[in-house]
């Protein structure tokens, strides 16, 4: 192993997201909705799950999503397939991935 690779490795940041995974907008629904169409069929992107509390949930940032917020899974879940994708929660990672359905 090349010193080069050894230290990217160990400098690597631990969520780092992998290159081939979209940072999408989620500044308003109608962006995010706009750029989950522009994704090719199976592909993924991401927002925050601090954005996507500010769009789809009542609840504070550190609740949203959670156990006693279905009014915000199921309003998240319900734009989500208006777009043709699907949520997926990452909260250790802090995002919400969105895979478009084939």
């Amino acid at each position: 192993m090349a010193v080069r690779d050894w230290l990217s490795r160990v400098l690597r940041t631990p969520n780092a997201s992998p290159s081939d995974v979209a940072r999408l907008p989620g500044a308003s629904e109608s962006a995010l909705g706009v750029a989950l169409r522009k994704l090719p069929q199976g592909e993924r992107g991401w927002i925050t799950l601090a954005e996507a509390a500010r769009l789809f949930s009542t609840e504070k940032p550190d609740y949203a999503f959670g156990e006693m917020d279905e009014a915000g899974q199921s309003r998240l879940e319900a734009f989500a397939a208006e777009q043709r994708s699907f949520p997926e929660y990452m909260p250790v990672e802090g995002r919400v991935y969105f895979t478009r359905k084939s």
